[in-house]
């Protein structure tokens, strides 16, 4: 029994070390998920007496109202018989206090510390262990006392305050009630029974405890609320008798006060049937073996939640990423890294492992298409236009047979204006790469963890899109200007001659070309048109995707890798400066990692060796 509880304390100790306590939080914990006994009495009903019963030394602060004013998590360890007494603060590392005197001005010191001189509450605990002989593994909570009332220089909520604080303890599941209430007191005005009946109405997580049994009134006892027929628990009720002030007063010993305690129950007559289960070393007793059995019926509980816990903190380290080595080499070697994985996943979104990719194969099949068509050649080969065109090109003197230069500027004034779409096809395709740049940015997680990494590849990966775009721009619109620069002669070989339709040279230059022969020429130069069309719909995609999207594959941050090489070790380091709350992040949930696999192991060990 012992080894068991020991081992809940040294993990709630853990638990407190690193502030994964559950004070008022509404994440389960660790330390939720194992059992503890919170104290809960009205003010004055003898709660630091009750505690210090159980400790075995007069080390809480007294005085009348309201005494407690945070929550004290105290956890008593059983040492070897013959070592000395000692307790620890989790607010003061590494310092021992030896003598209680001292224990007791620091609970005062550090509530004051929080609260301030006054009588204001504050629900940030205080973590004491007293190390000692004589007690028994226990973890204990001390709440601060049930009011009904604010006295002077308490705010109006200070009730209301107070029980919210209480509540949010003792609804826990596995929080074990420990409801003080004075035998002089009508228990139906007990405020420990009232709150503990409203989170606990089956009285299953509560364990009664009648203080002040000495003080009742002459002919009264407190038989029938021990026997449990006043109210009845699952537990039997356990009666004490609190020290006096007198006996405070003199320091009297927690031996001698434990030994008058006992003649008290065992040499009244009322009482004399009951003295085996009464007295505060009874209940000292008594809260261990239960703490015990309900510590052996939560283990299965226990284990899943760190198992639980534990994958969960595993992911959350993995996202928030490992720590960088000091070294120049092992920087350089975790930039490359980071950025090899964001090359993956930036060609896992072109190839279709990731969407995007899709968005570039219609920039080819919707958009340009539909961009070549939107183009006026009926306007640039209007009846007006051509004429222009063909007298213009004529000269002084005119064509014999066939107006060939009038052709040719035609065809070339109407393939220029192609060049238009295949820019705009070069333009959507670069910013389709940006977008999954940006995309594959925001999904490298390394990315996030150093901002300032994530700046640079994303200026060296937009840079190398530019050069991609400038390149491919150039190769495309060639193809538009080879198609310029040189007609296809079998086309117009292959159209049927017709000298006749020349018109007659006898007329005047202006109007040798009747309207049928220049719908005739129009007719024939768009058909030439669309065929090149035709064929640029095809050869435009490949040129862009050889210079773009296949680039992009290739070679994105080859120009990045080839000058962080060149980096001294002060850009390298502040390439891989962390955001200070992802670093203390990172280490906090480290820790728990290691709390938790710990308590993994050792509730494991103890679950098997039950």
């Amino acid at each position: 029994m012992e080894n068991l509880i020991s081992l809940v304390n040294k993990i709630q100790r853990a638990c407190t070390a690193l502030g994964d306590y559950g004070e008022a939080t509404a994440l389960p914990t660790l330390w939720d998920s194992l059992p503890s006994i919170a104290v809960v009495g009205g003010q004055s009903s003898g709660k630091s007496s009750v505690l210090e019963s159980v400790v075995g030394k007069d080390f809480l602060p007294r005085g009348s109202g309201i005494v407690t004013r945070r929550p004290l998590i105290l956890q008593l360890h059983k040492i070897d018989e013959g070592s000395r007494d000692y307790a620890e603060f989790l607010h003061l590392p590494r310092k021992r206090f030896t003598d209680f005197g001292d224990v007791r001005k620091e609970i005062q010191d550090e509530t004051d510390r929080e609260t301030g001189r006054t009588k204001q509450i504050s629900t940030v605990p205080i973590h004491l262990s007293i190390y000692s002989p004589n007690v028994v593994n226990l973890t204990l909570i001390d709440l601060p006392g049930l009011t009904k009332v604010a006295v002077e220089g308490q705010p109006d909520s200070i009730v209301h305050d107070i029980e919210n604080m209480v509540r949010s303890y003792i609804e826990k599941p596995n929080c074990i009630i420990l409801a003080i209430t004075p035998a002089n007191q009508d228990l139906a005005t007990s405020d420990a029974i009232k709150i503990s009946r409203e989170v606990d109405p089956t009285g299953e997580r509560t364990i009664g405890v009648l203080t002040k049994i000495d003080l009742m009134d002459k002919g009264t006892d407190a038989v029938e609320m021990l026997e449990g027929r006043a109210y009845r628990l699952k537990y039997p009720w356990v009666g004490v008798v609190n020290r006096s002030q007198a006996d405070i007063n003199k320091n009297v010993d927690m031996i001698a006060a434990r030994r008058s305690e006992r003649e008290y129950f065992s040499n009244t007559p009322e009482y004399k049937h009951l003295a085996h289960r009464m007295g505060s070393e009874h209940l000292a007793k008594m809260l261990s073996k239960h703490l015990e059995a309900v510590i052996k019926a939560k283990i299965p509980g226990i284990q899943s939640l760190i198992s639980k816990t534990i994958a969960e903190l595993e992911a959350e380290l993995s996202r928030l990423g490992k720590p960088i080595a000091a070294d120049d080499g092992g920087k350089l070697y975790a930039i490359m890294e980071i950025c090899r994985t964001f090359d993956q996943i930036f060609k896992e979104h072109l190839d279709g492992v990731r969407p995007g990719g899709d968005k570039i194969y219609n920039v080819f099949d919707n958009q340009l298409p539909a961009a070549l068509k939107r183009l006026q050649f009926d306007k640039q080969l209007s009846v007006e236009n051509i004429r222009k065109l063909i007298t213009e090109a004529d000269g002084y003197q005119p064509h014999l047979i066939a107006p060939e230069q009038g052709y040719r500027r035609l065809i070339e004034s109407s393939l220029t204006s192609i060049r238009g779409p295949a820019e705009a096809a070069v333009d959507a395709v670069h910013s389709l790469l940006k977008d999954l740049i940006h995309k594959a940015i925001s999904q490298t997680l390394e990315l996030k963890q150093y901002p300032g990494l994530r700046v640079e590849v994303t200026n060296a990966a937009s840079d190398s899109l530019d050069r991609m775009r400038e390149e491919s721009k150039k190769s495309t619109l060639q193809l538009v200007d080879m198609e310029c620069s040189y007609l296809t002669v079998d086309f117009f070989r292959r159209l049927p001659q017709d000298v006749d339709k020349g018109g007659n040279p006898t007329h005047s230059i202006f109007d040798r070309y009747n309207d049928s022969y220049l719908r005739r020429i129009g007719t024939t130069v768009l058909s030439y048109v669309n065929m090149v069309c035709a064929s640029l719909r095809h050869l435009i995609p490949k040129s862009i995707v050889y210079c773009q999207v296949r680039e992009a594959k290739r070679s994105l941050l080859d120009h990045f890798f080839i000058e962080i090489g060149k980096f001294e070790s002060k850009r390298l380091s502040s390439l891989l400066n962390e955001d200070p709350a992802v670093m203390e992040r990172r280490s906090a949930i480290a820790k728990r990692l290691e709390l938790y696999r710990s308590a993994q192991s050792e509730i494991d060990s103890a679950a098997w060796s039950k």
